[in-house]
């Protein structure tokens, strides 16, 4: 039965099919001997990787084994402090993975959580409540609103049953079924009408259903079987990194091996260069660049924290910021997932309705005027109407927002409406910083979201359910049915009762005899009948769900049986248009996106015209994109969908396979996708995209366990701060791989050109590690918090494989390593030369050649924050960095000042003229190559704007 065409079956046809009396239900040892065959109707979660596992595996990457090494040289040298460091950060870093690891591994857990717990079944024709996990397929189960869909069942009869399958579907609305046989053959899940998938909810109504699928042969269970057979990604700054490593090991290796050999040759003693040899292969590695790499991604996450989005797997920042396209889902991402009344339509006038969400604030207009209630009676019929024939409730509560502040600071408001809406405040100092407690009135929907948009928009011309329902009290409701696509009541006022009915319109002209028309009620002709299918066809092509309203007044002595009786000889009042609107920021957002050389495209379970519609609103749908369905996306194959997928802009009506499909599409395609959503449908696909991001407030807590990233205000502006924060921080750790890089090349070849000079050693041993573990690790961590530039968001996104020397850091490191190295040993030479047979000299030379290294590598430090010189940022910008600069300043005067360090470091005070020397030689390599930058980027550079300019190969996304 795993082709079965479920959706076609009769009910005749179900009962043969299955072999089991619908009536009666299945027999206990018939239900035993299926579970025997199917198994247990619960999901599985694959095999688990034990912690212990986890945890060695932070042990296999190459970086980490190159600072094992460098860990037991640094010990058998007896330098245990550099040991110790190097051992804390690899057990730092092993930590920090081991943990993130084991919370992804939850993903599968929280996917259990979503099935029913308990279900009610029919066994040998008696009602049971069982446990979920003992359904099995041919059970009759029996739901009703409120429950939990405990497995795929097919509906045998329903009554007015309404089912909430967002989270699997990402349809916006609430689902009417039903339990007729579908005819076509390929049906996507969101059309599927009579069947129910597990874990979904029941919204409204009761049902009867047969079990078709459990566990994991339910569409719930090939989730899950996706999630564990999605690999996840290895971020670019993990490959580069990986890749940096290596190259640094042989390099720095090979540039040792020749500073030994060539020392030997030119007679200096063996164990005097091994040792020199060794410190500077131990130099050569930057142990400290996973350390500080953690570090940039650990304060990025605290900064992206404070911008509402809570980063659950460090490496993401970092790929976030080199992102080329982003895949959105529709309903709640893009959208407020709170249907909207915008459209009015009655006595041929449209009239436009201020306000969303579920905030009885707006303004109902009409040609640019405000409407009142007071002359309007037509108007204020349909809201009557719309209020009463509802179900549907919006409660009023408080939440609590807190917001840490700095001390003098307001808390900027979104707008004047929230402003207006705040109740208390209450602000607590302490020193320098305050919390602020908000609290402030949100409205909650209890009911179908349709429903809610027309108890909304009475509330915001004043009529409220609770006022209406003193002055009209319900008689009969004669309920929504899948059949008769309409809703009425029965009302009993003032002595007399009225019908109230609302449907679709389509459906609802049809029951009507009359229209109220200019304040009148006249009879509905031809020509008015005309009118309002118009209205309907115009408002329906703009992606609005439209409802007819009609009313009538009961005869006295009328009897109201049955909705036959009720639904005739109605008096036709209007439309209503609603949507799920778009987010008033999301257009913003896409839009500096699209700047930033980033392709929006929305991926939803939603109708194609509904999806297309909100698409061009957003500024996502282009004149000329392409808009594919899920059914027409099945039948492509993956080289035909490859040939299409970046021209292609709204996928609809897509399944979680589809979404997969697309996010790997793209991927072969180059590009490093993010993939944004709130529903179990998403799950694989965020799972399987170079960046998963999850909505924290609507989202499934299946989502947020396979997100790496999840906005905590559900904004999809939120990810444009993201990637910016993203792309600064790459750039931040591009600038400390360039200061350290060059500094350790500049040690180097200090030793290799004095070695080949047949000089002395201008540097001993313990001189080189000082500058390893002090100079260099204060000023680049300081690099890792460093302000982004004017343009950074003017670039478009670099490549998923660049290496991370390109755009000329590969250059800049070589060329300021050399200057840095010839200046250093220049100013060892000319001190040497001064007194070459003074006793003392050499310890002399050898400390200006220290203080010469030092200060020029604290002088490059600058000129690594810009792409370009020294000359383009003001170096006082960073706080950080000017505090870590003259920290390390201090660190080595007292090495060369504290008579008690001057024999362990091997270092004598400075005269006026030998730091002259060193002042001088160091500040050469900086100044040198920045008035060279400056030169030649006014030939190579293009103005964007006021003030601002970017070299002219720079390109942008149209």
């Amino acid at each position: 039965m795993e082709h079965t065409k479920w959706h076609q079956l009769s009910v005749e046809e179900l009962r043969n099919t299955l072999g089991v009396s619908l009536e009666e239900g299945l027999t206990e040892e018939t239900a035993t001997e299926k579970r025997m065959a199917a198994g247990s109707n619960e999901l599985s979660e694959g095999k688990r990787i034990s912690p212990i596992t986890l945890l060695l595996n932070q042990f296999k990457d190459f970086m980490v084994l190159v600072l094992m090494g460098a860990t037991l040289v640094s010990g058998l040298l007896g330098e245990y402090l550099d040991a110790v460091t190097i051992v804390a950060i690899i057990v730092l870093n092993a930590i920090l993975g081991f943990v993130q690891e084991f919370r992804a591994e939850r993903s599968l857990r929280a996917l259990k959580q979503l099935s029913a717990p308990l279900a009610k079944v029919l066994r040998s024709g008696q009602e049971v409540h069982l446990a979920a996990k003992l359904l099995v397929p041919g059970d009759i189960v029996l739901v009703e609103s409120g429950d939990r869909i405990p497995a795929d069942v097919r509906w045998l009869a329903t009554n007015s049953l309404d089912v909430e399958e967002s989270a699997l579907t990402g349809e916006s609305v609430p689902v009417s079924k039903h339990c007729l046989p579908i005819a076509a053959d390929d049906v996507p899940l969101g059309d599927q009408k009579n069947i129910g998938f597990m874990g979904t909810m029941v919204t409204r109504g009761t049902a009867k259903g047969v079990v078709i699928r459990t566990g994991m042969d339910t569409e719930m269970g090939k989730i899950a079987d996706l999630i564990q057979n999605t690999e996840e990604q290895e971020t670019p700054l993990q490959h580069r990194l990986e890749q940096l490593g290596k190259i640094l090991i042989f390099v720095a290796l090979g540039l040792t091996v020749m500073v030994v050999v060539a020392g030997i040759l030119h007679g200096q003693p063996a164990v005097g260069m091994f040792l020199a040899g060794v410190s500077l292969a131990v130099a050569a590695i930057p142990e400290g660049l996973p350390a500080i790499v953690t570090i940039a991604l650990a304060l990025g996450v605290q900064r992206m924290i404070k911008r509402k989005a809570i980063v659950r797997k460090l490496p993401s920042v970092e790929t976030l910021g080199c992102a080329s396209v982003i895949c959105s889902d529709k309903t709640g991402t893009l959208t407020q997932n709170k249907m909207t009344v915008t459209d009015v339509w009655l006595e041929g006038r449209s009239i436009k309705v201020t306000g969303d969400g579920y905030a009885p604030d707006g303004q109902m207009l009409e040609n640019g005027r405000t409407l009142e209630l007071k002359s309007d009676q037509t108007l204020r019929r349909m809201l009557q109407i719309s209020a009463l024939c509802n179900n549907a409730s919006i409660i009023e509560s408080v939440a609590d927002d807190t917001a840490n502040k700095k001390k003098g600071k307001e808390t900027k408001k979104d707008s004047k409406k929230e402003a207006k809406k705040e109740t208390k405040k209450e602000t607590k100092k302490d020193h320098v910083n305050e919390t602020v407690k908000e609290e402030r009135v949100v409205w909650e929907l209890k009911g179908d979201p349709t429903e809610g948009a027309l108890v909304t928009l009475a509330s915001k011309m004043g009529l409220t359910p609770a006022g209406l329902k003193e002055l009209y009290a319900r008689e009969q409701e004669f309920p929504f049915d899948s059949d008769r696509k309409r809703m009425s009541v029965l009302v009993h006022h003032q002595g007399g009762r009225v019908i109230y009915t609302k449907g679709a319109p389509d459906v609802l002209i049809g029951q009507c005899s009359y229209i109220l028309w200019e304040g009148n009620v006249v009879p509905f002709t031809g020509t008015l009948r005309q009118k309002v299918m118009a209205a309907n066809e115009s408002m329906a092509g703009a992606a609005l769900r439209v409802l007819g309203m009609a009313y009538r007044d009961v005869r006295p002595g009328e009897k109201v049986e049955n909705e036959h009786a009720a639904e005739n000889q109605l008096v036709f009042v209007g439309l209503a248009g609603m949507i799920d609107p778009p987010r008033r920021e999301a257009r913003d957002a896409i839009a500096t996106c699209r700047r930033a050389g980033i392709r929006t495209v929305m991926i939803t379970g939603d109708h194609g015209t509904t999806a297309e519609a909100i698409a061009q609103q957003l500024g996502i749908l282009p004149r000329g994109g392409a808009s594919l369905n899920g059914q027409q996306l099945a039948g492509m194959t993956d080289e035909q969908l490859d040939k299409q997928v970046e021209g292609i802009y709204v996928f609809s009506r897509v399944s979680p396979e589809h979404k997969l499909r697309i996010v790997k599409s793209l991927q072969r395609k180059g590009h490093v996708v993010a993939m944004t959503g709130d529903g179990v449908n998403d799950a694989p696909a965020i799972k399987a995209a170079d960046i998963g991001i999850a909505m924290g407030i609507t989202g499934t807590d299946v989502t947020k366990e396979a997100s790496a990233l999840i906005l905590s205000d559900d904004n999809f502006s939120t990810i444009v701060a993201a990637i910016e924060e993203g792309r600064n921080i790459y750039e931040n750790i591009r600038k400390f791989i360039r200061y350290l890089l060059a500094s350790n090349v500049g040690e180097i070849l200090t030793m290799f050109f004095a070695m080949m000079m047949g000089l002395p050693l201008p540097l001993v041993p313990i001189q080189i590690l000082w500058v390893n573990l002090v100079t260099d690790g204060l000023p680049a961590m300081a690099l890792g918090v460093d302000q982004p530039e004017k343009d950074l968001m003017e670039h478009k996104p670099r490549g998923s494989k660049e290496n991370i020397f390109a755009r000329r850091l590969g250059w800049k490191i070589v060329s300021r390593g050399v200057l840095i190295g010839l200046c250093t040993l220049g100013a060892f030479w000319l001190t040497l030369q001064a007194a070459p047979d003074q006793p003392g000299q050499l310890i002399k030379a050898q400390s200006v050649a220290f203080a010469t290294l030092v200060l020029a590598q604290l002088i490059h430090v600058f000129d690594c924050r810009s792409s370009r010189s020294i000359f383009h940022r003001n170096p006082l910008q960073n706080k950080y960095l000017v505090f870590a600069v003259i920290s390390s300043i201090v660190l080595m005067l007292a090495v060369m000042y504290v008579e008690p360090l001057q024999p362990i470091f091997k270092t004598v005070p400075l005269g006026m003229r030998e730091w002259a020397i060193s002042i001088v030689a160091a500040g050469i390599p900086t100044f040198l190559m920045g008035v060279g930058s400056v030169w030649g980027g006014r030939r190579n550079r293009r103005r964007i704007g006021p003030g601002r300019f970017v070299p002219k190969s720079t390109k942008f996304s149209a």
